[in-house]
C-alpha cells in the first residue's frame, strides 16, 4: 500500500502593532507546531507585513494576537491587506483580549476562530485541525 504524502498546514502567527505582550502567541505557535503544523513566527508585523509574509511563505492559516483595545480596527486592517495582496482566502484566526459582543463582527470581517486568554490549547490546535482538514 502506498504512502499518501499529506501537506503540511503552514500558520503564520503575528501581532499586528507594536504591543510587547508576547506570552500566549509564543504558546500557540508552539502548540501549533507540537500539534503537526509549520508555523511560520512573525512577531510584531504591520498589517501590509503580515499580507506580504502570507504570500511569500504561501501559509494557509494567519494567527493574530492582539492584546490592544484597537482588535477591531487591526483585524480589518489585516483583512484588507491579505485581500488586496491576493490572499483574501486564507484563514485567520484572532486571539487576544476580545470582549464576546465583538465575535460576531470579527466572523464577519473574516475570522474563522476567535479565542481568548484561558482557551485550552489543545482546543485550539484540535478547532485548526478540523478547519484545515480538507487541505491536508
Amino acid at each position: 500500500m502506498a504512502n499518501k504524502k499529506t501537506k503540511k498546514i503552514k500558520i503564520l502567527m503575528a501581532k499586528p502593532g507594536i504591543e510587547g505582550h508576547w506570552r500566549g502567541l509564543v504558546a500557540v505557535s508552539n502548540a501549533l507546531r507540537d500539534g503537526g503544523f509549520e508555523v511560520i513566527y512573525g512577531s510584531n508585523m504591520t498589517p501590509d507585513e503580515i499580507a506580504n509574509t502570507a504570500v511569500q511563505e504561501d501559509v494557509d492559516v494567519v494567527g493574530l494576537s492582539i492584546m490592544s483595545a484597537n482588535y477591531v480596527m487591526l483585524v480589518e486592517l489585516v483583512v484588507k491587506a491579505l485581500k488586496k495582496a491576493g490572499k483574501g482566502d486564507v484563514m485567520l484566526l484572532v486571539g487576544g483580549i476580545i470582549w464576546e459582543e465583538d465575535f460576531a463582527q470579527l466572523k464577519k470581517m473574516g475570522a474563522t476562530g476567535v479565542f481568548v486568554p484561558g482557551t485550552p490549547l489543545k482546543q485550539i490546535v484540535d478547532f485548526v485541525k478540523d478547519k484545515t482538514a480538507a487541505l491536508a
